[in-house]
């Protein structure tokens, strides 16, 4: 089974030209934030730990989520051979799949992470992004949904996305709660979340690092990912941004048949 897990302000549908392309072999569960119960669970954290320390709510957020990845992999792993479910996530769901491998990487036969990265290593630029996205994430939850997406279309990071490709994602962003969003990069921003670089040393799996040729950061990130994890590779889609799954559907999709063919 391959379970692919949407970026922020994403559903799971936002992977589906990419799951459609893979072979009847590799069946596909698409991770949807609201219909799982991933965000039912962060607002129970949120409510228990009122008034508790910050980070710790964080790191329990954080749990929440990798258990809920954990339950997705063994209800697929039900219906076929256990071990065999494979992680796909694009940028915060690439976070969210990496540090799942992490925990507990005899469930999970292989990772592929699309633009994606294992952290910030420098200790204040972490605390700054944090605090940046704490501040983000107080204006989402008292905003309207049209605006928080009006703000989010316009990031510098999708300024290669055409206004084709922005629509098409526009209803699936706007079917979001900003108070679940904001909850979400609260505790799975990457200021929040401590970096896993060196953990990757120990991951025995084989991962797929995939970013966009345009999407500088990423691609580094991605190279530094395979040169870091053990069983490592990286591919590069050309003529693609921050969502090479969007922009080229079918490389990505070819690039994913190749590594599951292969693991």
């Amino acid at each position: 089974m391959v379970l692919f897990i949407p970026g922020f302000m994403q559903r799971g549908d936002a992977w589906r030209p990419v799951a459609e392309l893979l072979p009847e072999r590799y069946p596909s569960t698409l991770l949807d934030h609201g219909q799982h119960t991933l965000e039912g669970r962060l607002r129970e954290i949120a409510e228990a730990a009122a008034g508790a320390e910050e980070a710790a709510r964080a790191r329990s957020a954080a749990r929440a989520q990798e258990a809920e990845l954990a339950r997705s992999a063994a209800e697929g792993a039900a219906a076929g051979r256990a071990g065999r479910t494979v992680l796909v996530g694009y940028s915060l769901g690439g976070r969210l799949g990496l540090r799942a491998a992490l925990r507990d990487p005899g469930r999970y036969a292989g990772l592929v992470t699309v633009g994606a990265t294992a952290g910030i290593d420098e200790a204040q630029t972490r605390s700054a992004r944090a605090d940046a996205d704490d501040r983000l994430a107080a204006w989402i939850e008292a905003a309207p949904i049209e605006d928080v997406v009006g703000v989010w279309e316009r990031q510098p990071l999708f300024a290669d996305q055409s206004d084709k490709l922005i629509q098409e994602q526009r209803p699936g962003r706007l079917s979001h709660d900003p108070v679940s969003l904001a909850m979400l990069l609260r505790t799975a921003g990457q200021g929040v979340l401590e970096p896993v670089w060196y953990e990757l040393l120990r991951l025995d799996l084989p991962v797929l690092a995939i970013a966009g040729a345009r999407d500088e950061a990423y691609a580094s990130a991605a190279r530094r990912i395979a040169e870091t994890a053990p069983h490592g590779r990286f591919a590069i889609v050309e003529e693609a941004g921050h969502a090479p799954q969007l922009q080229r559907p079918a490389e990505v999709a070819r690039l994913l048949e190749e590594f599951l063919d292969s693991v």
